[in-house]
This record gives structure tokens, C-alpha cells and sequence, in this order.
């Protein structure tokens, strides 16, 4: 079987005739693409900048592999927001259920959490990773390390350019799947490059931005020193957004170094990033005290405290203590705690100043890429046809509990049927049967 390196029409389709096409990025995006192709029959490399695939994939099980979640099928598609019809069409390949379906084929158990969140067994991802590559080499997928994609050859996108230990090599291809990620964590292969070489192939590109990310606030040195790196818990965060909208979620966020970063912050990061962008600044509110009415916890500041410090007193009475009582008071001003009523009412809406998001590499995932009018209903590319895309690299974001990786898998398996239905003219095989 030819390799990278070889050249010529051999390279396109071997002994068999089997038609060779190419996946550039092992992330879970390409790597469904290739095991989608390669059940239908056709000869798959996948090619990786990285020494490894599937590095991102394993960051995000360190602390546990939030594989996708088990919310009703509405609630889950409109996690999606402007894009939601968009991937709703993936969903409809594939999606969550089919997902867990497919885990479990691979000899993975896996549970729901309270939370809605489905988790492998194991809570780890190597597992998955290694019974799926195991699975991808049994049905003749190629793998070629260390292989970073430089571009396509001037006479055409059949032939592609890599850089390998080796030194410049090519590689011929009937299609090509490019499945490269976003712009965050470069370290792990994901560094936005091919943006520019699309662009400049005339495919419509959104600049990559930050989701699923950290913000700055601006934190007194103390408040850093004592408290970075810790949880709030149960609070309500709310904010109104250029739009006038009003967004509400109940849950816990953390304190970083720069401002404030974590699953609550996270599943606000479009609409505060968005509003950023149009008014330089946005105002986060925290109800520091989500359970108790404003009315009780008026009552509560107000009672008198003796000869109580106000500090013992809200721990008594109201329950600040610790880094709620460290927010409080880096948050609100000598007069506000002279006056009961005052008080009250910014413990149930604490005022955070957030001034910008964190770099693009801090994120979790990005936004933007090639848009999705630049791709037809099977992913390939209108202005390179027999290119496809899936995955992050395209133009849509979705919060963290499993709905990136859904959707990433989704677009995977929606490019590799682009693919066997082009190359083969005729329907590919259900997702269900992989």
C-alpha cells in the first residue's frame, strides 16, 4: 500500500481498487470520518502533526471523559444556538444515543450522572482511545505520525505536501477529509494554521475566537494570593448582553489568577464574549445565595450583631464565610456595608467587572472557522470539491457536558458518508452499522 512519500496515479487506488482518500487530524472528528470510509470499503491514512492522535481527546478525560449527555433531544440540539439547525442535520446521522451505542461497541460501559452527563465507566479516556485505534488498524487505517500538512500541490487538492522527520513529502488522494481542530491548544496540533491556506483556496472563513474560556476581572493582590485556583459554589450567575437578552445559570465557577474561569463561566463564554466585543465591557452578577429570597437574607443581614464583628456576623447569620466573604468584600464598598439594605441586595447580585476573554490557546475549544454555507450538506468544501471538513475547524461552538464531542463525532461521521457517496455514487452505509 503506497505510503506518504509515494507519487503517481498508484497512489490513488492499490491493487484491489480500493479508492485512497486522506484524513488530515486525529482528533475524534477525523478519526470517525476514517472509520466511517474504512467501513465502506475504502483505503484511509490519517495524518497528524503530533507524535500521537487523539491528544486533545485525552486532555479532556483527565478529569473525567464527559463523553456526550442525556438530556431530551430539543434541549439538547439548541445547546448549539445560531447553529443549531445546522448540526441538528448531523444530529440526525448521529447522535447522542447513537454515540452511546457506539461507545458500547467498542467494549466501553457507560453511566449517566446527576447532572445529564454521560461518562465512560472508567471516567477515562485512554481506554476508548486505545479500543478504538485497535479497531481502526483491523480494518486497514493508516496511520502517519509526525506528518504536518503544509497544503495542497499547485496543480490540484489530489495531491497534498507534509512535513515529516523524513523531510517534504506528498501524498495522492481521491479526497481528503480535513478534520484539523480550532485555534486552542496549540501544543496539542490544534494551532489554526490552515486558516489562511483555505482562505486563500477562496473558501469563506470566520477568524477563529476563544469558547468555552476564562475571563479577566482585574483581582485585588490579595484576593489572588489568598484565593486563586478556588471554587464558588452555588451561586446564580446572570448578565444582560448587547442584545438586551438576560442569561441565568445556577452552578459554581473559580477563581483564577486573571478573573474567572470554570463550567458556570464556560456556559456563558459566547454570549459574554459576543457582548464584549460590542461594548468593550460586560457586568456579571452573582447571587452569592441562590436558595435563600432576598427578603430573608435582608432580614438576616439586618438583625442586630452586638458587639459581633460584621464578618462573623454574615457567617453566622447568612452563611458568607471563606471566598464568598473574600468576594464581598473585594466586590462592595464601605458604604454598602454601612447599610443593611444595601448589603442585601449585592449579596444577591454581586457586580464582577469582566473586561476581556483569555487567549485563544487558553480556550477549551474556539469559534469560528469555515463557515458551514461554504460546505455543502455533506461537508465538502463548494470552492475545493472532493475536500471535506468536520469537526472544530468549522463554525460553530457549543458549551462543555458533552455537546462539543458529540457534535465533533457527528460531523465526522457526516463527512465520511460525503466522501463514500461521492466517490462511490452511491449511498453509504448507516451510521448505526459502524
Amino acid at each position: 500500500m503506497p505510503q506518504a512519500g509515494s507519487s503517481g496515479d498508484s497512489a490513488v487506488c492499490d491493487a484491489q481498487g480500493r479508492v485512497a482518500v486522506a484524513v488530515i487530524g486525529g482528533g475524534p472528528a477525523g478519526l470517525m470520518a476514517a472509520e466511517t470510509m474504512a467501513a465502506a470499503g475504502l483505503r484511509v491514512s490519517v495524518f497528524d502533526a503530533m507524535p500521537s492522535v487523539g491528544r486533545k481527546f485525552l486532555l479532556a478525560g483527565v478529569g473525567g471523559m464527559n463523553i456526550t449527555h442525556a438530556e431530551p433531544s430539543a434541549d439538547f440540539r439548541n445547546r448549539y444556538r445560531e447553529r443549531s439547525e445546522e448540526v441538528s442535520r448531523w444530529l440526525d446521522v448521529f447522535d447522542a444515543d447513537a454515540l452511546r451505542d457506539w461507545v458500547h461497541g467498542l467494549g466501553i460501559e457507560t453511566f449517566i450522572g446527576s447532572s445529564g452527563r454521560v461518562f465512560p465507566r472508567e471516567m477515562k479516556a485512554a481506554p476508548l482511545l486505545r479500543a478504538w485505534l485497535h479497531r481502526l488498524r483491523e480494518r486497514g487505517v493508516i496511520f502517519h505520525p509526525r506528518h504536518r500538512w503544509r497544503g495542497f500541490d499547485q496543480a490540484g487538492t489530489s495531491v497534498l505536501h507534509f512535513d515529516t522527520p523524513a523531510g517534504p513529502q506528498r501524498f495522492e488522494a481521491s479526497a481528503v477529509v480535513l478534520a484539523l481542530g480550532g485555534g486552542s491548544w496549540a501544543r496539542l496540533g490544534s494551532d489554526g494554521a490552515w486558516l489562511p491556506w483555505l482562505q486563500a483556496s477562496g473558501v469563506d472563513v470566520a477568524p477563529l475566537q476563544p469558547a468555552n474560556c476564562g475571563f479577566d476581572v482585574g483581582w485585588s493582590e490579595h484576593l489572588r494570593q489568598r484565593f486563586a485556583g478556588q471554587p464558588v459554589k452555588t451561586v446564580e450567575l446572570s448578565f444582560t448582553d448587547h442584545r438586551g437578552q438576560r442569561h441565568a445559570r445556577k452552578g459554581e465557577f473559580m477563581l483564577s489568577d486573571t478573573g474567572v474561569e470554570g463550567s458556570l463561566i464556560y456556559a456563558l463564554s459566547a454570549p459574554l464574549r459576543d457582548t464584549l466585543a460590542s461594548r468593550g465591557e460586560a457586568i456579571l452578577q452573582v447571587d452569592l445565595l441562590p436558595d435563600r429570597s432576598a427578603a430573608r437574607v435582608l432580614a438576616d443581614v439586618a438583625h442586630p450583631r452586638g458587639s459581633r464583628s460584621m464578618a462573623s456576623h454574615l457567617q453566622s447569620r447568612v452563611g458568607i464565610a471563606g471566598i464568598k466573604a473574600a468576594l464581598l468584600r473585594e466586590c462592595a464598598s464601605a458604604d454598602d456595608y454601612a447599610e443593611p439594605a444595601r448589603l442585601a441586595a449585592i449579596i444577591k447580585a454581586l457586580p464582577i467587572r469582566v473586561t476581556a476573554t483569555r487567549p485563544l490557546d487558553e480556550a477549551i475549544s474556539t469559534a469560528g472557522g469555515v463557515r458551514l454555507d461554504a460546505v455543502d450538506h455533506q461537508l465538502m468544501l463548494k470552492a475545493l470539491p472532493d475536500v471535506f471538513c468536520a469537526g472544530e475547524m468549522l463554525d460553530w461552538e457549543a458549551p462543555t457536558g458533552g455537546y462539543l464531542l458529540t457534535a465533533c463525532f457527528a460531523s465526522g461521521v457526516v463527512a465520511g458518508q460525503g466522501v463514500v457517496a461521492r466517490l462511490h455514487g452511491a449511498s453509504p452505509q448507516p451510521a448505526a452499522t459502524l
